[in-house]
């Protein structure tokens, strides 16, 4: 990206991770209104598509930079690893979205819409979180932020235990099981990967704090 150029080696990193954590949040977005509102449902699968082509290109960027430079912010296998993490993110709920669009599923139910709501959730302390060691690294505030998203996580994954329950107890069509069972798998694996996020960033925080 040529605007970058001209700019300190470790605040091109901090500009891309912020990009990618921006990224993360407009395609959860996206995710938990087409969810809430169940219309133009391939319109809104095209757009997540687009976030996550984003997501893509910005960790493309990362990984090339990283290899054209020698100094970097924090350990260079730390940024790898955050990278390719975010990146996931996008990829499990484009994996979401995609599929239900594939299987041409009904609206989904209450709890899976509380499902997409946690994941912006988790995605907007990522996006903080993140700000956070662009600014100044302060273990405190990290730590916070990430004790908050491991509750995130696990009020998504207390959820995403009771509808894997709900949906085989008691629902008889196993095509159905099949599909919301994928659907729902994606949706969990994106906010666990915002717990892996958060993990890598508290780990930052100590080395560098």
């Amino acid at each position: 990206m040529a605007r970058l150029s001209f700019l300190p080696r470790e605040e091109k990193f901090f500009i891309l991770f912020d990009q990618s954590a921006r990224n993360i949040l407009k395609i959860s977005n996206q995710l938990k209104d087409m969810m809430d509102l169940w219309e133009n449902v391939r319109e809104r699968v095209a757009m997540i598509t687009d976030f996550e082509h984003q997501g893509d290109a910005i960790t493309h960027q990362i990984m090339d930079l990283l290899n054209r430079v020698f100094g970097t912010p924090f350990d260079r296998e730390d940024i790898v690893t955050l990278a390719y993490l975010l990146d996931d993110i996008t990829d499990s709920i484009h994996a979401a979205a995609e599929t239900m669009l594939i299987y041409n599923v009904e609206r989904p139910v209450e709890m899976a819409r509380r499902l997409a709501d946690i994941i912006v959730q988790a995605a907007v302390e990522v996006e903080e979180t993140l700000s956070e060691i662009h600014i100044r690294i302060d273990r405190q505030k990290i730590t916070k932020r990430c004790i908050k998203i491991n509750r995130l996580e696990n009020m998504g994954d207390h959820l995403y235990r009771i509808m894997m329950s709900e949906l085989f107890d008691t629902c008889c069509d196993m095509t159905k099981i099949i599909k919301w069972r994928e659907i729902y798998g994606y949706m969990e694996n994106a906010l666990d990967k915002c717990e892996d996020v958060a993990n890598v960033l508290e780990g930052i925080s100590i080395k560098y704090a």
